[in-house]
C-alpha cells in the first residue's frame, strides 16, 4: 500500500460504490472498545488491535457517574451495567483511627442527572464491553512497531511483522500511547509539534491497584450493605492516602496511593510502568500492608487482611500522570482517552471522559462522506476535539482537585476543610455544572433524559450519516419534483 499524501486522483464519488471508512483502533482498553462497539452498530468497518496476549483481570474498580448513562441506555445494556455495578451515595474521608471526619454526599444524582453513579471492577466492565463485539474484531498480542498516513490511507506494521491497512487510525493505547509517540514525533521531525506535548508526562503519585476473592460478611462485615462502602483514609504523616470499595461481586476492590514530591515525579523513573502489571507490586505491598481499614464490624482489619485474600498476580502497580496534550489529531490519525488526557484516578473522570471521547469521535467519523478524503477526516477530528477539549480540561482540573484532597499537604488540609463546610447551594451548583455533559450517540436511538438540571449543548448530536443525508435529499428533490408537477397540472 502507498502512502503518499501527494497523490493526485479525480475523487469523483459519484462513479464510486458507497464506502464507509476503515477505522484501526489501537487498545482494547475502555475507550477502544467503547469506539469499537458504537462503529459496528453504525456498520462502519473496523478492527481492534491490543498489544496484551491475553485480557489479564487487572486494575481494580472503576467508577461511573451520570454523565455515561445514556450510552450504556442506548446500546441497551444499562440493566447489566447497574446489575454489576454498585451504587455509590457518599465517599467517606477517614483517618487512621478508623474515624470517619466527613462525607461527601450525592444521593440525588437519579433526580438531578437522570442516573446515579455506580463503582463497577474493571474486569467486569472490560467483560461487559467485550461481549458487545464480534470476537474476530478484537486482535491480541499485537504490538505497534510503526505507523504511516498519507492521502491515501494508514498502515500499521506490528511486532510480528503483520501489517493493517485502513482509512483511519485511532489511539486508543492509553498513557504510554505508542501511536502518541509515532505521530508525536514525525510531527516535532516537520515542526509541527507544540512544545509542551514533547515534554515528558509529569508525574505526581504511585498507585497500587487489586481486587479481592469474593468474600463473607463474617470477613468484612459492610459487605451486606447495600450500597458501596467508598472509603478514603488519610495518613496521618505518611505520604499515603489508600481507598477500598465493596462491590456487588461481593470483592473488596483496594487502591493505595502514593505522593511524590515534584522534583520526584519529573525526573524519577524508579517506578515508572506503562502498564497495570504485578511484576513491581511486592515492595510497595510491604510498605502498607499494616496501614488500617474500616470493615464495619468489631474486626481490626489491615491491608494485609485483604492482600491475603486477594491473588498475587492481579496486585499491580502504576505510574500516574496527569496532562492534557493539546494535540489531539493530525491527518489520518486521532488519539481518545488517556492517549490525549491522563487524569489521576482519585478524580473519577478517566473512564468517564475515555467513553465521551468515543460517542463524539463516532458520531463525527459516521458524519463522514463516503469515500472521505484525508481533509475531511482531519476536519471531523478538529470538530471532534473542539467539542470534547474545554470538557477534557474541566475533568483535569477536577482529579487535581480532587487528587489534593487526599493529601497531605497543608493545602490538602484546607482543601478538605472547605470540601467539609462548602455551602449546600454551591456544592449543588458545582455538580450541575459537573455533570450537565450528558453526551449520546446520534445514530443510535435517543434516550429520555430525565434530569431536572438540563443537558449540556453537544454539537455532534445533529451529525448524519451520509446515507441519511442521501434519503434527505432525495425526499426534498421527490417533493419539489411532486410540486411542479402539481403546478404543471395545475396551468393545464
Amino acid at each position: 500500500m502507498e502512502i503518499n499524501p501527494a497523490v493526485t486522483f479525480k475523487h469523483d464519488r459519484s462513479i464510486m460504490y458507497a464506502k464507509r471508512p476503515k477505522v484501526l483502533i489501537v487498545g482494547a482498553g475502555i475507550g477502544g472498545l467503547t469506539l469499537g462497539i458504537l462503529l459496528h452498530k453504525a456498520n462502519i468497518p473496523f478492527e481492534i488491535y491490543e498489544r496484551a496476549a491475553e485480557v489479564k483481570p487487572l486494575g481494580s474498580a472503576v467508577y461511573f457517574n451520570c454523565t455515561t448513562a445514556n450510552f450504556f441506555k442506548q446500546c441497551g445494556i444499562y440493566d447489566e451495567f447497574v446489575s454489576l455495578g454498585k451504587h455509590v451515595s457518599s465517599i467517606q474521608m477517614c483517618n487512621e483511627d478508623r474515624e470517619v471526619k466527613f462525607s461527601i454526599d450525592f444521593d440525588n444524582h437519579e433526580k438531578e442527572f437522570g442516573a446515579n453513579n455506580y463503582i463497577i471492577p474493571r474486569p467486569q466492565l472490560i467483560d461487559l464491553l467485550l461481549r458487545q463485539l464480534p470476537k474476530e474484531r478484537v486482535h491480541l498480542g499485537k504490538k505497534v512497531f510503526s505507523m504511516e498516513q498519507g492521502g491515501n490511507g494508514v498502515l500499521i506494521r506490528f511486532s510480528d511483522a503483520s501489517e493493517a491497512e485502513g482509512d483511519i487510525l485511532v489511539g486508543a493505547d492509553g498513557a504510554y500511547s505508542a501511536v502518541r509517540q509515532g505521530l508525536y514525533a514525525k510531527m516535532k521531525k516537520a515542526k509541527k509539534l507544540p512544545t509542551s506535548d514533547g515534554l515528558p508526562l509529569p508525574s505526581s503519585t504511585v498507585c497500587l491497584v487489586a481486587q479481592t476473592r469474593p468474600l463473607t460478611s463474617d470477613e468484612f462485615p459492610d459487605m451486606t450493605l447495600e450500597r458501596c462502602q467508598f472509603r478514603n483514609t488519610i495518613s496521618h504523616e505518611k505520604m499515603y492516602t489508600w481507598t477500598t470499595f465493596t462491590t456487588a461481586q461481593n470483592t473488596i476492590c483496594w487502591v493505595a496511593l502514593l505522593f511524590l514530591d515534584e522534583k520526584i515525579g519529573k525526573t524519577n523513573d524508579t517506578f515508572l510502568n506503562s502498564e497495570w502489571g504485578p511484576e513491581a507490586a511486592s515492595a510497595m505491598c510491604e510498605e502498607i500492608k499494616d496501614f488500617p481499614i474500616i470493615s464495619g464490624g468489631d474486626k481490626i482489619l489491615r491491608l494485609q487482611d485483604l492482600m491475603d485474600r486477594t491473588p498475587k498476580e492481579q496486585i499491580s502497580k502504576a505510574m500516574l500522570e496527569e496532562k492534557v496534550f493539546k494535540t489531539w489529531y493530525d491527518c489520518r490519525t486521532v488519539l481518545i482517552g488517556d492517549a490525549c488526557h491522563k487524569f489521576n484516578p482519585y478524580g473519577g473522570v478517566g473512564a468517564t471522559n475515555a467513553m465521551h471521547d468515543a460517542i463524539v469521535l463516532a458520531n463525527r467519523i459516521n458524519g463522514l462522506p463516503f469515500h472521505p478524503i484525508a481533509e475531511e477526516i482531519e476536519d471531523a477530528f478538529k470538530a471532534y476535539k473542539e467539542e470534547r477539549f474545554h470538557w477534557a480540561q474541566s475533568a483535569y482540573e477536577t482529579s487535581r482537585v480532587h487528587r489534593a484532597m487526599v493529601g497531605q499537604s497543608t493545602a490538602s488540609k484546607c482543601s478538605r476543610y472547605a470540601v467539609k463546610h462548602i455551602p449546600a447551594w454551591l456544592f449543588k451548583r458545582i455538580q450541575a455544572r459537573a455533570f450537565s455533559y450528558r453526551p449520546q450517540v446520534a445514530f443510535l436511538p435517543f434516550v429520555e433524559d430525565t434530569g431536572r438540571v438540563k443537558r449540556a449543548p453537544q454539537a455532534s448530536l445533529y451529525v448524519k450519516a451520509p446515507v441519511e443525508s442521501e434519503k434527505a435529499v432525495s425526499s426534498h428533490t421527490l417533493k419539489c419534483w411532486i410540486i411542479n408537477i402539481g403546478n404543471l397540472m395545475g396551468r393545464l
